[in-house]
């Protein structure tokens, strides 16, 4: 069953977006060689309870840490640890905030220092395909409106997108009705109306879409070892267009 929101519950999230944002701008700061990913994860919970959230991921399903952190060839759902980044490596950062009972979600993925030209491009192509599939988020389009978005950008600049893994609704659970690949035919799926809520988050490869599931049953590796970076917003359908939950801007500003 796909929840709409009210007004009201759209403020709420958008207030925890607010913190997901200003939690990804400080992290944004903090990542450099030589940290690790346990360190950015408290300096994460850190700042989110001190924003008077709560860290979704935490403990949900059983997850240790208060954000993922994805680095190089792991796509999504990292356990943050000892690793220590190292030049040249990219990090996917994921996080979560609850406020007042509603979620919001949303992911970056960073260079480490100076990276290869082929992991900027990778950087580029997936920002810019949310930004191309957020555009569609529009009263009257359909979910598949949205993929086709994502997926017909990053293709067509050589790149492959994962199709296991899809954004989805959020609101008070993190993972609410529809579904939201990140490929597929235009004009298919559920009508986007007012008030829904989606994360839209794709997850592009620089070699073929395949992905495994690595040995701690959480991070989800590419399975041929090649680069993969993740971006998210969460986002509000609304008669006048889509409203991106996730930033620290005041809306209408």
């Amino acid at each position: 069953m796909i929840i709409r929101k009210s007004q009201a519950e759209l403020e709420k999230m958008a207030r925890a977006g607010k913190v997901v944002q200003g939690c990804l701008d400080l992290l944004a700061e903090e990542i450099r060689p030589g940290v690790t990913t346990k360190e950015l994860d408290r300096l994460a919970e850190r700042f989110i309870r001190a924003k008077g959230g709560v860290p979704t991921f935490k403990g949900y399903r059983g997850f240790p840490g208060s954000i993922c952190t994805s680095p190089n060839d792991m796509v999504v759902h990292g356990i943050p640890d000892g690793t220590r980044l190292q030049e040249g490596d990219i990090v996917g950062v994921d996080v979560g905030v609850t406020m007042e009972g509603y979620i919001a979600d949303a992911a970056r993925t960073f260079p480490v220092g100076d990276i290869c030209e082929i992991a900027r491009e990778l950087l580029h192509v997936t920002e810019e395909s949310l930004h191309k599939g957020i555009a569609q988020c529009k009263v009257g389009n359909r979910v598949g409106d949205i993929s086709h978005a994502v997926q017909a950008h990053a293709e067509a600049r050589g790149f492959s997108v994962v199709r296991s893994m899809v954004g989805h609704g959020v609101g008070r659970d993190m993972h609410e009705d529809p579904q939201v690949p990140n490929f597929g035919s235009p004009e298919q799926g559920p009508e986007l109306r007012d008030g829904m809520v989606l994360a839209i988050e794709p997850m592009i490869n620089v070699g073929q879409f395949e992905v495994e599931v690595g040995d701690d049953s959480w991070a989800i590796y590419t399975k041929d070892g090649s680069l993969s970076a993740h971006f998210e917003h969460t986002v509000a359908i609304t008669r006048t267009g889509p409203r991106i939950l996730t930033t620290t801007e005041v809306a209408g500003a």
